[in-house]
């Protein structure tokens, strides 16, 4: 069981640096939410997500 968890948490924690890579943050911001994320994984996994992450607006057509 712990196993799973821990896998559960790389597999987060893997996903969530790829999207502050791709996201169009600063490189500077990036760098500091990549290294919040790898330190604290659980607390910087659900704070980049809930606060962290740009939102995306599409580009409406009138």
């Amino acid at each position: 069981m712990e196993f799973l968890m821990t896998a559960a948490i790389v597999i987060f924690e893997i996903i969530a640096v790829v999207d502050v890579l791709r996201g169009f943050l600063p490189i500077v911001k990036k760098l500091l939410w990549i290294i919040l994320i790898v330190c604290v994984p659980v607390v910087g996994i659900v704070l980049y997500f809930l606060i962290g992450r740009p939102e995306y607006q599409e580009a409406k057509q009138v």
